[in-house]
């Protein structure tokens, strides 16, 4: 039996009556009004908009473990408004109207969440506390100015995102090195856990049935094939981010990347003091291989990275969320930044896979031919989109015209992934690239031509 206490900080720390479950698998066939595959946030969030739209459907949810056992439950704690797709090429696409409606619909979205957690009191551990992103050298600076330059040309000014000093960025974090930083207030710190699993506790309780334990094999127009009986429904909605692999005819929609993470035990009111962060500011940098960390409200860090590599055949397994280099790097990296915590305990090592869409664009949508509902491909930026997901899948099939279901990101289809061995040989490519680039600028103090590859390879 799976132990899912293991599967990160989150689900580790939850409260005994969140960590367990009394939910039954399907064992026969059903009918239902919608059925959910995926109990995870895209899912529930669609669900309990749903229920807001339409008290009177009949709601089905499956999962193949419990709710929250993917990314939903072991993620960074970032509700961001964070999109994946640089908000240059949606304007190149679509417009710049177009581009900025969908990130101010982002802008919202953090919002809308906080008004849920409020409202439902949902206690996630939530705290608005913005993210900050150090420059740490005469390169990151640049690129911390340019940024900023950016969203001032997309006609966003210091109230969205803010460049700050050397002196204004240690008044929020006492980094090594700082030359000045930016800031954004569009984050809150969160446990992604326990807002998983109490949004399934609130939809159940509204009416939602969920299965867990039950893994979907294949979907089709108004059928879910799972290991223990047919769901019969007038929508499907494929909810399974980076295991979307595992449904039949569907392994090169979305590939599973790993992000791996750890924990500090909580530390002393004294260390804090050196460090900063006093508000739960989220933060990382503008190094080239991504990483991030926040404090918890227990006062630990949780921090995590990029840096695992793509598994051949989009392979996932219960091994591959420990990484007996990354895990221990990330330490180092965290102490390069603070290093009063050089020497504190690591509680907790885990990980899991993210999805990624071939051109790097999250997606929702409905085929309304067919029935069949989808989101995904966040690329590690879930934690706010999926929320959007459920409003935008809950209107399209409420068949509810609204200003968020004609954002550019509303059935835009990705194209495939490559066939192996190309898309092992493209995804690890493209991660040593990165790493190399890092340590090519932290040597030459200049851009790597090398990381400009990056993008056009995955096609960013």
């Amino acid at each position: 039996m799976t132990d899912y206490r293991s599967k990160s900080l989150w689900w580790n720390t939850l409260p005994e009556e969140l960590a367990t479950s009394s939910r039954y698998a399907l064992h026969s066939d059903i009918d239902v009004d919608v059925a959910i595959v995926g109990a995870g946030y895209t899912g529930l969030w669609t669900a309990y908009y749903l229920q807001q739209r339409d008290p009177n459907l009949n709601i089905a949810i499956i999962d193949a473990e419990v709710a929250g056992y993917g990314a939903s439950g072991r993620n960074g704690g970032w509700c961001s408004a964070y999109f994946p797709t640089e908000i240059d090429k949606l304007g190149r696409i679509h417009g710049r109207e177009s581009a900025r409606a969908m990130q101010d619909a982002m802008h919202d979205t953090v919002t809308e969440i906080e008004n849920v957690v409020k409202a439902e009191g949902i206690d996630c551990e939530w705290q608005r506390g913005g993210t900050i992103s150090f420059a740490r050298t005469p390169l990151q600076w640049q690129r911390a100015q340019d940024y900023i330059h950016h969203w001032e040309e997309w006609g966003y000014g210091a109230e969205h995102y803010a460049l700050l000093s050397a002196g204004e960025a240690k008044e929020r974090a006492q980094a090594t090195n700082l030359l000045g930083a930016t800031y954004t207030p569009h984050v809150a710190a969160i446990n992604p856990a326990k807002l998983v699993r109490l949004l399934a506790n609130l939809v159940e309780k509204r009416g939602a049935t969920i299965y867990e334990h039950t893994a979907a094999t294949k979907i089709e127009s108004g059928k879910v094939f799972t290991t223990g009986g047919v769901i019969s429904a007038r929508y499907v909605v494929r909810a399974t981010e980076g295991y979307t692999k595992t449904l039949e005819g569907q392994k090169r929609k979305i590939v599973p990347i790993y992000s791996l993470m750890m924990a500090t035990e909580p530390l002393s009111a004294q260390v804090w003091d050196q460090i900063g962060l006093a508000q739960r500011e989220t933060f990382g940098d503008f190094r080239n291989l991504i990483i991030y960390g926040q404090r918890t409200a227990d006062n630990r860090f949780a921090f995590g990275g990029r840096g695992a590599p793509y598994h051949f055949g989009s392979s996932i397994k219960d091994e591959y969320d420990q990484h007996s280099e990354v895990h221990p790097a990330l330490l180092g990296v965290l102490a390069e930044l603070f290093p009063v915590v050089a020497d504190a305990k690591v509680t907790h090592t885990w990980g899991g896979p993210l999805g990624v869409a071939r051109d790097w664009m999250a997606s929702a949508g409905l085929d309304r031919k067919t029935g069949i509902a989808w989101a995904g491909g966040y690329v590690g930026d879930g934690v706010g989109t999926t929320n959007l997901s459920g409003r935008t899948l809950a209107d399209l099939i409420t068949n509810q015209e609204s200003p968020i279901t004609k954002l550019p990101w509303v059935n835009h289809k990705s194209r495939n992934w490559e066939v192996e061995p190309l898309r092992w040989i493209g995804a690890n490519a493209g991660l040593q690239i990165m790493t190399r680039a890092d340590h090519a600028e932290d040597k030459t103090g200049k851009p790597s031509k090398l990381a400009g590859v990056v993008s056009k390879l995955l096609g960013q």
